[in-house]
């Protein structure tokens, strides 16, 4: 999902993809996830269980 919102941002140049990416690069630095850990489609990190 943070690629994506990059990806939006050097497209279209909005300011809200921006600071979105920030925010998710920034929660991804706190919540323990190693650099470079692989996402799931679902958002959650690999490994972490998924209420259902």
């Amino acid at each position: 999902m943070r690629d994506f919102t990059w990806h939006v941002f050097r497209q279209t140049g909005d300011i809200e993809a921006y600071l979105l990416y920030k925010e998710m690069d920034k929660l991804g630095s706190s919540d323990g996830q190693p650099e470079g850990a692989p996402e799931q489609e679902d958002g959650g990190s690999a490994g972490e269980a998924v209420p259902s």
